[in-house]
């Protein structure tokens, strides 16, 4: 298929199907019209060429990138600092691609028509600057935890299955007397079952004590940037480090992209939504969002149910209205949503202001 010029007044999309090591290009114009499709390698030359073949239709050109918090991210970033719009295209469904069929080339094109048509809308997030480093470090962090845990799972369940002097000497302890104990176990040579179970509950205990300072440093370092990022953030009533982190990384390192507090309340999944039918009038909470986010709004709302006076006078004139419990924690939360957002307003003016003097 040959190119084809576009008037310069002319809307020209195109949409990106986005793998590991290929791209493919779908161009189309404002009518629907097919202009070319192409194959582009997924580095930093390639995306350079995929710009620059783009560009040669002329017409006002925008980007429609599926997955771009993942394979496409290199490719947004890319268009974003030639300052071409670009906009995170959701992959088409299962049902729509049992019936159309499904090939890179018809993905490409999807995604083009999906931005033509008004239903791609998001602006994908940068990835370049402190948020992107606080996104990283609480990903080592999450699996360090993770790992930790399981560590302590294992460590017990030896135990249940240790000989029974071993076993009684240590299943009273609590769990830091525990790592410690097992930590400085001596098994000696192994020729016995306890040399043996002594052997393992120490490997255990002592990788839960590498992981544990592990993430120490890990929460150490989360404190430093987001007090950097947000400090507004972690000022707030029982929102820590891993809080104010999860908050950031649902704005992004350009968090203007989120053009409201209802739609960051969206993000979090904490934006009611009409699930009425009949004579029945109804609210149930959006179930999309930022699954983490919604479990780091809900983990506050808890403590403050417990320890923030303020919080606790609205719950119990809620409960005196005739609220649930579920009712009134989802009301927190969005609530929370909003004074969280209202924190991070120093971050999207700074940012106002970068771009207005760029």
């Amino acid at each position: 298929m040959s190119m084809q010029q576009v008037p310069s007044h002319r809307r020209v999309v195109v949409g990106v199907d986005t793998h590991k090591y290929v791209h493919v290009a779908v161009a189309i114009d404002e009518l629907g019209t097919i202009l070319d499709s192409r194959s582009f390698v997924a580095d930093a030359g390639g995306y350079t060429q995929l710009i620059e073949w783009a560009a040669a239709f002329g017409g006002k050109l925008t980007f429609g990138i599926e997955g771009t918090g993942s394979y496409g991210a290199g490719l947004a970033g890319a268009v974003r600092r030639r300052g071409i719009g670009a906009l995170e295209v959701v992959r088409t469904d299962r049902r729509d691609r049992r019936l159309r069929g499904k090939s890179d080339t018809l993905d490409a094109e999807n995604a083009a028509k999906a931005v033509l048509a008004g239903l791609a809308t998001a602006v994908p997030k940068s990835h370049d600057g402190v948020v992107e480093m606080i996104r990283q470090i609480k990903v080592a962090k999450d699996i360090a935890v993770k790992a930790r845990t399981a560590a302590m799972i294992s460590l017990k369940q030896v135990i249940v299955n240790a000989p029974d002097d071993l076993r009684q000497e240590l299943q009273h302890l609590s769990r830091m007397a525990l790592i410690n104990r097992c930590a400085s176990l001596r098994p000696g040579k192994v020729t016995t079952i306890t040399a043996s179970t002594k052997h393992t509950l120490r490997a255990i205990a002592r990788r839960w004590q590498q992981l544990n300072a592990e993430i120490s440093e890990h929460e150490k370092l989360l404190k430093e940037l987001t007090s950097q990022a947000a400090p507004g953030l972690t000022e707030a009533f029982a929102v820590g480090p891993d809080t104010a982190a999860e908050m950031l990384i649902v704005a992004g390192d350009n968090p203007e992209r989120v053009r409201s507090e209802a739609a960051f309340a969206r993000l979090c999944g904490v934006a009611p939504v009409p699930a009425s039918s009949g004579m029945t009038t109804r609210h149930r909470l959006n179930r999309g969002g930022h699954r983490q986010a919604n479990a780091a709004l809900y983990r506050v709302v808890i403590v403050r149910m417990q320890h923030h006076e303020p919080t606790k006078a609205y719950v119990a004139r809620r409960s005196a209205e005739g609220k649930t419990k579920a009712e009134i924690i989802r009301c927190l939360k969005r609530l929370l949503a909003r004074e969280l957002w209202a924190a991070m307003r120093p971050i999207r003016d700074a940012r106002n202001e970068l771009q207005q003097a760029a």
